[in-house]
């Protein structure tokens, strides 16, 4: 795929959706980093039920250590792995208040030195509360970039160095959201539904259905 190609698409996107966002709840980025942490493995509307609970009774890592393990849990308790997930929380919150004074920090490496933090989550963290033009790949961008051959890649790291260079400037801020989207709502794994897809004419997919 060629960069005029690439361009197109993200103009198109952008044409949509001028200004993309997460469907997580968040008003705060520590609240930003509870929601991504929870979100593994579970989708955004029980993330968003389960922390609507949580964030009434704690939406800072102070409050949220008061609040205890077993209150985390009790509000988390819909949620897959949520007894895991629940222990990454509280390790979370003394860990950023014991080296940044409760605030979120924003350097990848801080980032991703926080419990149950990796490289995707601290790339979302670093893009929508920050403002950085990073990628966070997960299995929507990563199934998008091959389909379309955007930027194809063998494993994520590939994938989202590959977008970070080859997605025009002006658009990387918002393609992690863009790309997000359109492969949850459009480019879905089992059937995409290229017959409502406004980039079908731009995409290298070789097996469109619904055309």
């Amino acid at each position: 795929m060629n960069a005029d190609i690439r361009h197109a698409i993200f103009s198109r996107l952008r044409e949509q959706n001028p200004h993309p966002t997460t469907e997580l709840e968040w008003s705060t980025p520590f609240e930003l980093v509870i929601a991504v942490l929870l979100s593994a493995q579970a989708t955004d509307v029980s993330v968003n039920l389960a922390t609507r609970k949580l964030f009434a009774k704690a939406n800072t890592p102070e409050a949220m250590l008061a609040l205890g393990l077993d209150g985390v849990k009790e509000c988390i308790k819909t949620i897959g792995l949520f007894n895991s997930k629940a222990e990454h929380v509280m390790k979370t919150c003394l860990l950023l208040i014991e080296h940044h004074g409760g605030e979120v920090p924003r350097t990848r490496d801080a980032l991703e030195a926080l419990p149950g933090v990796g490289r995707k989550t601290a790339n979302v963290v670093l893009n929508t509360a920050f403002g950085e033009p990073t990628m966070a790949v997960d299995t929507h961008i990563f199934r998008v970039a091959n389909r379309t051959r955007i930027a194809p890649g063998k494993d994520v790291r590939e994938v989202e160095d590959r977008l970070v260079r080859r997605i025009p400037k002006e658009f990387l801020q918002d393609a992690h959201h863009w790309l997000i989207l359109h492969g949850r709502y459009v480019c879905k794994a089992r059937k995409p539904d290229c017959g409502n897809c406004l980039i079908s004419d731009l995409c290298e997919y070789k097996a469109k259905v619904g055309l």
